[in-house]
């Protein structure tokens, strides 16, 4: 469907030609010869866009374009002016006018003009409708739990929220951790500005720092140029820390300065800079126990924790289990309706869940992909989680071992994906495929 244009002028011909280089165009020019008309035309069904005359009997153009912003200020509008009168279009613009085009008008100018405006317009737009779906996905009302454990969270999170305290959320792994930051960011008056999100247990202890602060060039081997830091990322929005637990000891004490003064210093550099960022970190390691064991500073841990949210471990909120099963459900289902039956969901909610919610999404994955109809019953629940148990990396295991486990199960759960199975451990993808080939493990098919 063609995009509409309004074109408002009193005089015959310049509407006719206008109107007919639209159409070439491939418009669809609507007109009317005069601002009452145009008004009306406007109110009945919103054009894409406006062309507007601003010398027009009884109403002139600078009337007319308060007149629609008031009634949709999201339609963008060009002012028509005659050479005199120029210094009216920029005050036209000063007042909402998207841009202007001095009479005569050529067909070049005219349609580069209107092609910019609409794809400004068309930008804007989805730029909106991103605001508004990254809102709705991070809407508390959007974190599924109904167990009191929950609504306790809940509670704390719509009272700290709007503020800019910074915020600790401890829990165990898969608990929902990094979901939390991001209902708080979007849900705080710095939702319009960045998220930015480090994992301090993803990188190299020796690259860290250069990674939060930023680094001038010739700072190290290998800094060609200045690079800006996480710090500096985030400013005027959030600095999400995840993994907090895992940053060295050496270099905690430049962090606690950067929380204290607000300001940070790029490795190499003397200089320091003003930054505006609320922290909100995360950990699922017990940060006391750390301190007492010499790990983690007692005054940068008091600094983090002035809001402490503890997110509760699945077995601890099994009322929950079902909710949430029925949500991934849906969720990985897309369009197709699939069912679960109360037997399977009582299977599921027996189940102790060691990797908390996470591991149940990767679950429910798993037998939507599996399901052999549009129905999921207690026997294919039981089958799959017997099969899971007998993946199960037993007690005695090694680390190898271990970590081996985690990388398979985390590519079974994402249909070898290793994008996705990246993700899902929290590493970058070529730190998984390194470990894919030191554990030699082959892509298997989905």
């Amino acid at each position: 469907m063609s995009e509409r244009i309004l074109l408002i002028d009193d005089d015959d011909s310049i509407r006719k030609v206008i109107g007919y280089m639209l159409d070439e165009a491939g418009y669809t020019a609507e007109t009317a010869a005069s601002a009452e008309a145009g008004l009306k035309a406007f109110s009945a069904q919103r054009p894409d866009l406006v062309l507007s005359d601003i010398k027009m009997p009884k109403k002139d153009g600078i009337q007319l374009l308060g007149e629609f912003k008031s009634i949709d200020a999201s339609v963008p509008v060009i002012i028509l002016t005659a050479f005199g009168t120029v210094e009216t279009a920029v005050e036209a613009m000063k007042r909402g006018a998207s841009d202007y085009l001095t009479k005569p008008i050529s067909r070049d100018e005219l349609l580069m003009t209107v092609a910019k405006t609409l794809k400004i317009s068309r930008l804007e737009r989805e730029n909106e409708t991103l605001r508004d779906t990254l809102n709705d996905r991070f809407r508390f009302a959007s974190i599924v739990g109904l167990s009191p454990a929950m609504g306790a969270v809940f509670e704390t999170l719509r009272k700290v929220a709007p503020t800019d305290a910074t915020v600790l959320i401890t829990g165990e792994s898969g608990t929902g951790k990094e979901l939390i930051a991001k209902a708080i960011h979007f849900n705080s008056p710095r939702r319009a500005q960045r998220l930015v999100t480090i994992n301090c247990a993803a990188i190299p202890h020796e690259l860290l720092e250069s990674e939060l602060f930023g680094h001038v060039r010739g700072a190290f081997t290998g800094a060609v140029r200045d690079k800006s830091g996480k710090f500096e990322q985030a400013n005027g929005g959030t600095l999400f820390l995840d993994e907090i637990g895992s940053m060295p000891v050496t270099l905690q004490a430049k962090l606690l300065r950067a929380l204290q003064e607000r300001e940070i210093e790029r490795v190499g550099d003397e200089k320091t800079t003003v930054v505006d960022v609320r922290v909100l970190a995360a950990t699922n390691r017990a940060l006391p126990a750390l301190i007492a064991q010499g790990l983690f500073r007692e005054d940068l841990y008091y600094r983090l924790n002035v809001v402490p949210v503890r997110l509760p471990a699945l077995r601890e909120r099994t009322g929950d289990i079902p909710v949430l099963a029925k949500h991934f459900i849906a969720q990985f289902a897309g369009e197709a309706k699939v069912s679960i039956s109360r037997g399977a969901l009582d299977a599921l909610s027996r189940y102790r869940w060691p990797g908390n919610v996470r591991e149940l999404e990767n679950f429910c994955e798993r037998i939507v992909l599996m399901r052999a109809g549009s129905s999921i019953d207690e026997a294919v629940v039981e089958r799959h989680l017997a099969a899971m148990a007998g993946d199960a990396v037993p007690a005695t295991a090694t680390l190898p071992e271990m970590e081996r486990a985690a990388v398979l199960d985390a590519l079974r759960a994402s249909g070898w994906n290793q994008s996705r199975a990246a993700r899902r451990l929290g590493v970058p993808r070529h730190v998984l495929l390194y470990r894919m080939k030191k554990y030699s493990i082959e892509i298997e098919s989905p």
